[in-house]
C-alpha cells in the first residue's frame, strides 16, 4: 500500500502512471473512505473552521465577519462529514453510468477514479485558512476534472470515444448531488445567521 503523502505527490505530478498503479490495487469502500478519503477532507474542514472564525471575512465598509465558534465547528464538521458522503454517492452515480458508457467496473473501482481525482481539491483546502484566497479553489477543481478525465480510461474502461460524454453526465449528476448536500449542510449549520 502506497504511503498517503506518495499517493498524493503521484496522483497530482505524474497521475497517467499513478492511475495504472491505482487500477491494479485490491482496496475496499471503507479502506479508501477511511485511510485516503478522509485524511484529505480533514484540510478543507480544518481550513473553514480556522478562515471564518478566526481570520473572517473582510468586506468593504462593513468590517470583517466571523462565524461564531460553535457553528464554525459544526459547519466544518459538516463539510467533512459531506465531503465523504459526497465522495460516496459520486461513486454509486460513476458506476451505475458505467454500462451507459461501454464501461465495466464496480463501486470500489469508481470511488477510487472519485477520491483519487479529488485529491487537488482537498489539498487546495488549505486556502480556506484565508478566505479571501479559497477562489483559487476552482483552479485545483479544473485539475480533479483532468484527473478525472485520465482516469477513466483506466479504472473504468471507458472507451476513448466515451469518455468525455460519461465525464460530462457524471459531472452534472455530482454537481447537482454536491448542491443539494451543501443546502442540506447550510440549513443544519444555520450559515443564514452564523457571521457575527
Amino acid at each position: 500500500m502506497t504511503s498517503l503523502q506518495t499517493r498524493v505527490v503521484n496522483i497530482l505530478t505524474k497521475p497517467a502512471e499513478e492511475w495504472r498503479v491505482i487500477a491494479g490495487e485490491s482496496d475496499t469502500v471503507e479502506g479508501l473512505l477511511r485511510n485516503y478519503a478522509a485524511p484529505l477532507a480533514v484540510i478543507p474542514a480544518v481550513g473553514q473552521f480556522i478562515g471564518y472564525t478566526i481570520v473572517g471575512v473582510s468586506v468593504p465598509l462593513l468590517g470583517t465577519f466571523r462565524y461564531g465558534i460553535v457553528r464554525g465547528f459544526v459547519s466544518a464538521c459538516l463539510a467533512f462529514v459531506f465531503a465523504l458522503v459526497g465522495a460516496w454517492i459520486a461513486a454509486i452515480v460513476v458506476d451505475k453510468l458505467a454500462p451507459t458508457f461501454q464501461s465495466r467496473g464496480n463501486t470500489t473501482q469508481a470511488l477510487k477514479l472519485v477520491v483519487y481525482a479529488m485529491t487537488p481539491v482537498w489539498v487546495a483546502g488549505v486556502l480556506n485558512l484565508v478566505p479571501a484566497l479559497a477562489f483559487l479553489g476552482i483552479i485545483a477543481g479544473l485539475y480533479a476534472i483532468y484527473l478525472f478525465y485520465l482516469g477513466l480510461p483506466v479504472l473504468m474502461g471507458t472507451p476513448a470515444d466515451k469518455v468525455i460524454p460519461y465525464m460530462v453526465v457524471s459531472a452534472l449528476v455530482i454537481i447537482v448531488v454536491s448542491v443539494v448536500l451543501g443546502s442540506i449542510a447550510a440549513g443544519i449549520a444555520g450559515v443564514g445567521g452564523a457571521f457575527r
